[in-house]
């Protein structure tokens, strides 16, 4: 964790300060730093494994062709605050703000290259 936070903050002063990317990076390095203070690392650890263990799969509350027919389901009530849904093939989760239920852009795994892979 410590080499990873490193790393991290090396990455961030090759930006400037205030910048989208040192702000993204920053965060990245907070995420983790809260993931430690909590003691969620054994959680995150397992997670992280088995985000890229080719036979991990995420479940889908439901898929959908079309953003119309996602929202049509969306506004029926029948979704859930954390569904995780396919809409035209990307990801989305349902979350609950005080203005109402939302989709999220929240990429599946399949979405995403593994490290290194570029």
């Amino acid at each position: 964790m410590d080499s990873i936070l490193r790393t991290l903050d090396a990455a961030s002063k090759n930006h400037p300060p205030g910048s989208k990317e040192e702000s993204t990076i920053q965060l990245a390095a907070i995420s983790l730093l809260y993931i430690r203070r909590t003691k969620k690392l054994d959680d995150f650890l397992k997670y992280y494994h088995e985000f890229f263990d080719p036979a991990f799969s995420v479940p889908i509350a439901q898929a959908f062709p079309t953003q119309e027919e996602a929202d049509k389901w969306l506004v029926s009530g029948q979704a859930s605050d954390g569904d995780l849904v396919k809409i035209a093939g990307q990801g989305f989760q349902v979350i609950q703000l005080p203005s109402g239920t939302r989709f999220l852009r929240t990429p599946l795994p399949e979405e995403l290259a593994p490290p290194g892979s570029e």
